[in-house]
């Protein structure tokens, strides 16, 4: 099992930055895969960002060079930098964790931060 708490959500204007941060507990050498997703109301969840246990990292489209994605593995933590924000970033951001592989899988979900983008 891997609990996992967000923090650093918040209102902020255009043009403006954020740090998410997610700290997990438990199980947590069994992640490969840790990641970032939103949820706009009235859409659906979409993926922002993903990181590996090898650092490897992937971002949407629509963040691509505002995003950062990073982990301190010291601390447990994964990081999202947010740069440069517009009013469509607007959404409730959930960390994950992924353990397993394939059918082994398991997806850990935290409780969600608000961000707001608005003047």
């Amino acid at each position: 099992q891997v609990q996992l708490v967000e923090s650093g959500g918040g209102l902020v204007r255009p043009g403006g930055s954020l740090r998410l941060s997610c700290a997990a507990s438990g199980s947590t050498l069994a992640i490969n895969t840790s990641g970032w997703y939103r949820q706009a109301p009235g859409r659906e969840r979409e993926l922002v960002a993903t990181i590996t246990s090898g650092a490897f990292t992937n971002y949407a489209d629509s963040v691509k060079g505002r995003f950062t994605i990073s982990r301190d593995n010291a601390k447990n933590t994964v990081y999202l930098q947010m740069n440069s924000l517009k009013p469509e970033d607007t959404a409730v951001y959930y960390c994950n964790a992924k353990t397993g592989w394939g059918r082994g899988e398991s997806h850990y979900w935290g409780q969600g931060t608000q961000v707001t983008v608005s003047s």
